[in-house]
Order: structure tokens, then sequence, then C-alpha cells
């Protein structure tokens, strides 16, 4: 059942408990989620990366979302992330998306304003949701990590842009950390009260689990997985007998390993039992 960002947040935001927004590349990463979601009956969010549309591969992989997600009775919605600019916006809403991340993170705060405003003016003409991202949340690999998000910056840009989701930097970056991160705790939760919108947690993959239900205490109502999921998905490869020829019969695995990563994941975050 296709969702808008905001019919899938607001309830987990008060009833305490996140969606998961999984990161997915291919028909067997999405058969993957949407099996978890369906048999733990969880709420959740199909995300494609900005880069996927930008290269024509998310016309391919956007009806592959929409078929899995027609087929659950549970609440789905089809997102862009770390949308790139108007262009990536424009081709994953002509695509069906229902929720809208746009990252103007490492732009000074009022470009970031100003790009994130146009983009929901965008959206809310097609009825669409949008995420904004306030405080650039790098990659493990950048030799310096960003500043932590501000209370005060973070009141700003939600009355500026009128985004109805916010991701902070408060400790978490993309991609294998070396060492576990270290979470500020208590800056989401005043950023939370401050702004009063969902917030949302970039990087949730190698997050210690009692971090991760910190967050979500604080405010966050989405927590995101992508690199998790990729590995995922090559370990059911790896697993798969050597010698399977017929590529259906090659993938059962991988999509099984994608699906039993899900579940954990969706139990982590306690949204099992919330469809």
């Amino acid at each position: 059942m296709l969702v808008s960002l905001s019919e899938i947040l607001e309830p987990a935001g008060a009833e305490g408990y996140a969606v998961p927004a999984f990161n997915v590349y291919n028909m067997e990463t999405v058969m993957g989620v949407a099996q978890a979601a369906k048999k733990l009956r969880s709420p959740v969010i199909f995300q494609v990366y900005s880069r996927l549309f930008e290269q024509g591969k998310g016309d391919y992989l956007a009806p592959v979302i929409l078929e899995a997600v027609k087929g659950l009775s549970v609440p789905a919605v089809f997102h862009l992330d770390h949308g790139s600019g108007q262009d990536a916006v424009v081709r994953a809403l002509r695509c069906g998306a229902s929720g809208i991340m746009i990252d103007a993170s490492l732009k000074p705060l009022k470009e970031n304003m100003e790009e994130t405003r146009k983009i929901v003016e965008l959206c809310r003409a097609a009825g669409v949701p949008v995420e904004g991202e306030l405080g650039h949340i790098g990659s493990t690999r950048d030799e310096t990590a960003s500043e932590f998000t501000r209370v005060d910056e973070a009141v700003q840009f939600v009355e500026e842009t009128k985004v109805d989701a916010l991701a902070v930097m408060i400790g978490t970056a993309h991609g294998k950390y070396k060492k576990a991160p270290q979470l500020n705790l208590q800056r989401a939760g005043e950023i939370s009260r401050a702004v009063k919108k969902p917030l949302v947690l970039h990087g949730g993959s190698g997050v210690p689990d009692e971090q991760v239900k910190g967050a979500i205490a604080q405010g966050v109502a989405k927590v995101n997985f992508g690199t998790d999921l990729c590995c995922a998905f090559l370990e059911g490869i790896k697993k798969t007998a050597e010698g399977t020829i017929a590529i259906d019969l090659f993938m059962n695995e991988p999509i099984a390993t994608v699906k039993e990563f899900a579940m954990e994941k969706i139990r982590l975050l306690g949204a099992d039992g919330h469809a």
C-alpha cells in the first residue's frame, strides 16, 4: 500500500518507534525488503539513491518497487534518497515517488534553505512530502567529520523551508565504520523538541543497537540502512552453491539474506506489528 512520507512517519513519532528506510538497487533487494515487511507487519520505506535516477537506472527500478508495494498490505513509501537537485527530484516524481529527499547540506545555510524551499514548493504541487538535510552527513572515508547540527539553525531551517522531515548530523556517517560511532543523543532530543518534525538518522549501518534505540527515544522516526543491506546481499551471493547457473535460482539466497537483515532492523526499530 503506497503512502506518503508524512503518512508513514507521523504514527512512528507519536508511538515511539522508527520506520526502516532501506536503500534498494535491484529486484532482489526489493523482494527481500518486501518479504520482511510483509512477514513482520511493518511499515517500510524503499529508498533509491539519487545516482540511480541520474544514470537512468531508476527508470527500471521504480516499476519493480511500485509492483512490490502494490502487493503489500502494509504502508510503504517509495523515496528518493539524497536528491542531488531538481533534475533528480523531477525524475523520481515522474517515476511515482511518494517521498523526496533533497540534500543541499554541503552548501552554506542560506543556499541550503533556498534550494530546499524550492524543492518543497515543487513537491507540494505534486502532493509529495520532502525530507531536507541540515548538517552534512558525510562518509566514513572523510578525514574529519562535519559539525553537529545546531538547534537554532534547525529551527530556522524548518521554518524557512517547510520540510516535513529533517535529517540531522549527530555523529553518523555513510559507509563502513572503522569503529562504532558515538551519537550525540542529547542534541537529537534538543532538535526534536525545538522543530517538532520527524528526525532522520542517516548512516544507520553499523550503529550500535542501544544508540539506535536511544536516537528513537529522542525523536528519530526514520533510520536509513544502505551499506549493510548491500553487504547482506553480497553475503547471500557467497552462500550460493557453486555451479548454480540459472540466475533466478542463483538469486534465491541473496533475497533470503536481505530479508533476514531487514527483519532484524525492523525489530530493532520497534516497527514490527505497526502496519
